[in-house]
């Protein structure tokens, strides 16, 4: 997990332009969205499925679902070894 969690945080610094960040800059843990987090919004989101799809295979129908599969990172990272091709 230590590994695809890295990476995935690369990817998420990569596509939202996240000047100035490093992987060890994101807890793992901490909400992507709101105020507590990154403080990502809904065009961030869209980038995430971007990402989940391109990388892992993975597409994102269902809202509700989506939601909580993009809450943290470590939630990202668990659906993807469930669910993901890398």
């Amino acid at each position: 997990m230590e590994s695809l969690s890295y990476q995935l945080k690369e990817q998420i610094i990569d596509a939202l332009n996240l000047k100035g960040m490093t992987p060890s800059d994101i807890d793992g843990d901490v909400p992507l969205f709101g105020d507590q987090g990154l403080g990502l919004d809904s065009i961030d989101a869209l980038e995430l499925i971007v990402i989940l799809e391109k990388n892992y295979a993975i597409k994102l129908t269902d809202p509700a679902k989506s939601k909580d599969i993009l809450k943290s990172v470590n939630s990202m990272v668990s659906y993807i070894e469930a669910n993901g091709k890398f």
